[in-house]
């Protein structure tokens, strides 16, 4: 959907979420940065997400978006793992933290510089990566990923890097499966068709239902990161198509 083609109710419905998202979000995130410094990880990841529940609610109430999730099981209970999905949309980086929880997400640090939203997000101990220093960058992720991994905390990858467009597959890095690989951890592949609803940048939402299909755990031990690579894009490459975004 364009902002083109898109409905003068359509555009009625996303200026309430907005109305709705912005001035909450300043509170919540002034409230985060003065209780944060007195809360444990878990504590301040479970204060400072309350908020995403409320974005979700709000997108169903105001834009008639809603979500629906099938393979939930598939997510380990106990001990880390390697959450990957595509990235499409800005519901995801919302979704996800309600769904994989605690989390420490990978981002682009230009996110931790927006006001209120991005410091409230630097709290949650990011991976935030210079995407312009692509050595570094990896060299980041496997070694803060390790240890967020080794402390218990699942790390949410993007392996395409970027939003892309439905109608496009991108690249997908290997990144996720290194790093599983170094910590002895699985991967847990997560798909979705939010880019349909809400693509990236858009400020109209379509709606619909998110559909949300989560993977069995991919194993690491005694494997490559070739193998471990090519398994979690064959799966996130078939729920795709299924889902129709390419």
């Amino acid at each position: 959907m364009s902002e083109k083609s898109a409905s003068p109710l359509q555009y009625v419905r996303a200026f309430f979420y907005y109305l709705g998202f912005y001035p909450l979000t300043i509170i919540h995130s002034s409230l985060s940065l003065i209780i944060s410094p007195v809360l444990n990880f878990q504590q301040r990841f479970k204060f400072i997400t309350l908020i995403n529940f409320f974005y979700i609610f709000w997108l169903r109430v105001c834009c008639g978006l809603g979500v629906n999730v099938t393979g939930r099981e598939h997510l380990p209970k106990t001990g880390a793992y390697v959450a990957v999905a595509n990235h499409s949309s800005e519901w995801e980086t919302l979704f996800l933290q309600t769904f994989v929880r605690p989390q420490c997400a990978v981002l682009k640090k230009e996110l931790l510089s927006i006001p209120f939203f991005g410091w409230a997000l630097g709290l949650l101990n990011p991976i935030a990566i210079d995407r312009s220093q692509r050595r570094g960058a990896l060299k980041q992720l496997l070694t803060e990923g390790k240890s967020r991994l080794e402390e218990g905390i699942p790390v949410v990858i993007f392996p395409q890097g970027t939003r892309v467009p439905c109608g496009k597959m991108g690249k997908f890095n290997k990144g996720g499966a290194m790093l599983a690989l170094s910590a002895g951890v699985p991967i847990v592949p997560i798909i979705h068709n939010a880019g349909i609803y809400w693509p990236g940048k858009s400020f109209t939402k379509k709606t619909g239902t998110v559909q949300v299909h989560v993977g069995e755990p991919i194993p690491v031990e005694g494997r490559t990161v070739d193998e471990i690579h090519a398994d979690m894009v064959a799966w996130l490459e078939k729920h795709m198509k299924e889902l129709g975004l390419v």
